[in-house]
């Protein structure tokens, strides 16, 4: 089987809506793929509907969590919740929170590029956005592409939205609260391309140790941002503590060059992830 457990839709910063990512999947002969936007479920009910015959669909998403690095600071990681109640209630105001936190600094990082002269329309910026959707810096990239400023949204990035003058932070979850809410709601939870140190600084071992105490149930090892010595010793790592280990594409549609399926997970490590969950269960079309 060909499983690829990390991809995201126009729902939040992808280009493909859920009906487009389901049916590109089985057209790249995935088997199984999981949906995994930004801090929303709102791409689900779309994806289940379009879903193609033989298709199998993990629900999930991906939550920006800050976390203690093992080095003395505090550093943004990314956690892949699996096959969770979206109707828990403390995570849908999390999550609502979150939202309107990402909209707000987005708005906000456009006016302030606006008012630098940046040929950018904050007000027709967020009116692109599907309602309450995520916002993310791929959208404001997008919005420097169409204005002839950047070629690309890695050149966005590299040139204005990672730190600098227009970059607006926010305020994530803890992680261990975040493990603790999606466990709660029926879900499982993976850390997602945690030794990925061209996305800047990474947690040591020690907190992967730490958060695998309390209920991290996997770790992404094949990812397009991990090297083959990282992939050696974050498996080696995940195997001495019991974890799942996934490996998955982070597909964005045309927001990266990253095709689906550039990256796999083993099905017996899906089973072990679908076992522990209570959630919500795999779809099969």
């Amino acid at each position: 089987m060909v499983i690829d457990l990390h991809t995201h839709s126009s729902e939040s910063d992808g280009t493909d809506s859920p009906a487009d990512l389901v049916r590109a999947a089985a057209l790249a002969g995935l088997d199984a793929v999981a949906i995994t936007d930004h801090d929303t479920a709102a791409g689900w009910a779309e994806a289940e509907a379009a879903l193609p015959s033989g298709l199998r669909l993990v629900r999930g998403a991906e939550l920006s969590c800050s976390s203690a690095d093992g080095y003395g600071h505090t550093i943004t990681v990314h956690l892949l919740a699996y096959l969770y109640d979206p109707t828990h209630a403390m995570l849908m105001k999390e999550q609502s929170r979150l939202r309107e936190e990402r909209r707000a600094r987005l708005q906000k990082m456009a006016e302030m590029m606006q008012a630098d002269g940046f040929p950018i329309d904050p007000v027709d910026l967020m009116s692109r956005l599907p309602f309450d959707a995520p916002a993310g810096r791929p959208h404001l990239a997008q919005a420097l592409i169409r204005a002839g400023v950047v070629t690309s949204v890695d050149e966005a990035f590299a040139t204005f939205l990672t730190g600098g003058q227009y970059y607006v932070g926010r305020t994530d979850t803890p992680v261990e609260r975040a493990i603790e809410m999606i466990t709660e709601a029926g879900g499982v939870t993976v850390l997602a391309h945690p030794f990925a140190r061209s996305r800047g600084p990474v947690v040591a071992p020690s907190v992967v140790r730490s958060l695998a105490s309390i209920g991290l149930a996997g770790v992404e090892v094949d990812h397009p941002d991990h090297d083959v010595e990282t992939r050696r010793s974050l498996r080696s790592l995940a195997d001495s503590l019991g974890l799942v280990v996934t490996g998955s594409s982070d597909y964005h549609g045309t927001n990266k060059t990253v095709r689906l399926g550039a990256e796999t997970t083993a099905p017996e490590m899906l089973d072990a992830l679908a076992e522990r969950a209570t959630g919500c269960k795999i779809l099969v079309g």
